[in-house]
């Protein structure tokens, strides 16, 4: 028999690095350091990692130290807004850096995906990573699928620490805890309890929106106005823009109530944010805080937009008179037009907006601001002249307005119904995953089902507008009762209680101009 022979081959390359043992040259060695929050107790982490990794690197002689990179407040849960992560890539693919070393694969990232494709990405060129906590080195053999499992076990931690943040919100959410950002939300500041208190510059700013949007004004048109006044917006820029005129004109927390989970969070991961369109509940609290604009105020600035947005032909707010005069001819809105506008006798006049359009031509005169100011003035008095009569027929409709009780029986019990369908629905879909069903008889049953669902949905959604159409009209009667109430005949002009009490004026003739109240009532003037 041939005697054994056993040759020992020594080891050429250093265990887990990858690196030659007799290699010369030294590894270029950075550190990764990271906090995900800005309190104080993490500030005090951060700094030891930076010292740690700093002392760490020069004390090992075949390193040569390439630098720390750190993210201070920035979570790990993707690597989009990471600064010094991304740039402690670049460099390695640049070849500045052959190791990297962090605390642990939950400080590196939080999301297996990003981890594992930045990984690859460094080790296809030549960049290792060493993960002290977990002692994994990404060149070992081991070393990928240690990762996998690390990184997949740092989600999961992160997808908990997520829902609980995100339990914590609702809870208070479910409390009537209110907040939101104070640095860009205009007319507020956060009081010593973390609530609202106003801040009284502001609140300038955000009264003058609604009373230009009283007078007339478009969102657009009050953005331009707030510009050429060089009143700062919410994040304190000069340039004002319509969305964010709107945004303030459609706040209930400007009345002192506030909406709570407007938006809530579907990817934990990406951060992503979505409005809530029922997915999860809302809170309305109401009496939250002090109001900047009144209530009533607030009410009928909802109803005046939706009027204007959702009303016949398009809105334009070049003044108060805007979309305000009708044709009695055509029933279409009278618009301005400027005679002379050169000289001397420059003058702005409304008329119906066909009148030269077409085959037939609409007679109506047209009218000037004076003529429709002056109208308005005799109307309004003749309307006070009988005040007691008029608020007294006011509150009989707002007491029919009142009356919902069938229209509440009626939501009640298709709500009863949606519920029934869903149920349904639910094991239509339940029983054809356990059981063997003939596909085309679930198909049938199910679209059945939906349908039923559609049909009954429109209706429900038909009856929850009729209520709230009521409701609004109430609270516009209610204000306009109010307004009427403490009124006293006008001598002059008066724009507020031009936006306030008229719904529009409808020229029939020179002779005969009429102007139709928020109430309904008409007055020929």
């Amino acid at each position: 028999m041939t005697q054994r022979k056993v040759t020992t081959i020594p080891a050429t390359i250093q265990k887990y690095t990858a690196a030659p043992i007799a290699g010369g040259e030294k590894r270029k060695v950075a550190g990764y350091a990271r906090v995900s929050t800005d309190h104080e107790d993490q500030a005090t982490s951060y700094e030891a990692q930076v010292d740690y990794y700093t002392r760490y690197i020069k004390e090992h002689d075949n390193w040569e130290f390439a630098g720390i990179y750190t993210d201070e407040g920035i979570s790990a849960t993707n690597t989009k807004r990471r600064e010094g992560f991304k740039n402690m890539v670049a460099d390695a693919l640049a070849g500045k850096i052959d190791l990297i070393v962090t605390k642990s694969v939950s400080r590196f990232a939080r999301n297996t995906v990003d981890s594992l494709s930045t990984i690859r990405k460094l080790k296809d060129n030549g960049t290792e990573v060493y993960f002290e906590k977990e002692n994994i080195w990404t060149m070992d053999a081991k070393g990928e699928l240690l990762i996998t499992i690390m990184s997949s076990l740092a989600q999961e931690e992160s997808r908990s620490i997520s829902e609980n943040v995100t339990w914590g919100q609702r809870k208070r959410f479910a409390d009537g805890k209110a907040s939101v950002a104070y640095g860009r939300f205009l007319g507020y500041d956060r009081g010593p309890n973390g609530g609202f208190v106003v801040n009284e510059e502001q609140a300038k700013t955000v009264r003058l929106i609604y009373a230009l949007f009283l007078e007339g004004l478009t969102c657009h048109s009050i953005a331009e106005e707030l510009t050429n006044r060089k009143l700062p917006t919410p994040g304190g820029q000069e340039t004002w823009n319509q969305s964010t005129v709107k945004s303030i004109l459609t706040n209930e927390k400007y009345k002192g109530d506030a909406l709570l989970q407007k938006s809530f969070m579907v990817d934990f991961l990406q951060k992503k944010m979505k409005k809530n369109e029922g997915e999860v509940p809302q809170y309305y609290v109401e009496g939250d805080h002090e109001a900047i604009i009144e209530p009533e105020v607030f009410d009928f600035v909802q109803t005046e937009m939706e009027r204007r947005y959702t009303g016949r032909g398009r809105y334009s707010g070049v003044s108060i008179f805007s979309s305000k005069i009708k044709c009695g001819e055509c029933g279409g809105w009278y618009g301005a037009k400027v005679w002379h506008s050169n000289d001397k006798y420059r003058r702005v006049i409304y008329q119906c907006n066909r009148k030269y359009k077409g085959e037939k031509k609409c007679g109506t005169p047209h009218i000037t601001e004076d003529e429709a100011k002056a109208v308005f003035v005799r109307a309004v008095n003749k309307l006070l002249a009988g005040k007691d009569e008029l608020i007294s027929n006011v509150r009989l409709m707002i007491m029919v307005l009142s009356g919902n009780d069938e229209l509440e029986k009626k939501r009640a019990e298709l709500q009863e119904e949606l519920e029934v369908i869903v149920e349904l629905t639910n094991r239509c879909v339940a029983e054809n995953a356990r059981v063997a069903l003939d596909q085309d008889e679930y198909t049938k049953r199910y679209n059945g089902l939906v349908e039923r669902y559609e049909t009954t949905k429109a209706e429900y959604d038909a009856v929850e507008k009729a209520i709230a159409d009521r409701a609004a009209r109430k609270k516009e009667l209610e204000r306009f009762a109010r307004i009427i109430d403490r009124q006293q005949p006008l001598e002059e002009f008066d724009e507020n209680i031009w936006a306030s009490l008229v719904d529009f004026i409808t020229v029939y003739s020179a002779d005969d101009i009429r102007v139709t109240f928020r109430d309904g009532t008409e007055i020929k003037a």
